[in-house]
């Protein structure tokens, strides 16, 4: 049976840049805090196999809403520089993909993020604050968005 999510997230974003410029920022989630507002922290507690398979990366992120979210993630798939897989534990638990496709020089990076929230107030509050947790969501990969074209002095298209 297919696990279900709580939440199930489709962002797109359309830049003007080469599609290896674009996977090499956001393959170096390290450095997310730097440019990504909302990102305050990615650090890596374990490193993976030669090509980063059981790396985990240890999040906090915080948008507009006063709350903070701490995850974990771990890296089961990559293939240089078109896909990102990897599934989450902690406050956020379930499953992420990153897909990149360029296309007469736009990269179209689309973020699939499916997930549980185990905090107990967020779950006990869900059937009121469901459009506000969504929305929260919409702001911070706006925010990335816009802080990669920064970071790449590039267009950005669509976020």
């Amino acid at each position: 049976m297919k696990q279900q999510y709580q939440y199930s997230f489709i962002s797109t974003w359309k830049i003007v840049a080469p599609i290896q410029e674009v996977w090499n920022i956001l393959y170096n989630n390290e450095d997310w805090p730097n440019w990504w507002k909302g990102v305050l922290k990615a650090k890596t507690s374990k490193e993976g196999d030669e090509n980063n398979i059981g790396k985990i990366v240890n999040y906090s992120w915080r948008s507009i809403l006063p709350y903070t979210l701490n995850f974990i993630m771990i890296s089961e798939k990559i293939e240089k520089p078109f896909l990102m897989y990897g599934k989450s534990e902690g406050e956020l638990q379930g499953e992420g993909t990153w897909t990149f496709k360029e296309t007469n020089g736009v990269v179209t990076a689309t973020c699939l993020w499916n997930v549980n929230t185990n905090k107990t107030w967020m779950n006990k509050m869900a059937f009121l604050l469901r459009p506000l947790f969504i929305w929260n969501h919409k702001v911070v990969m706006r925010w990335g968005a816009k802080g990669l074209a920064k970071k790449l002095n590039a267009k950005l298209l669509e976020a």
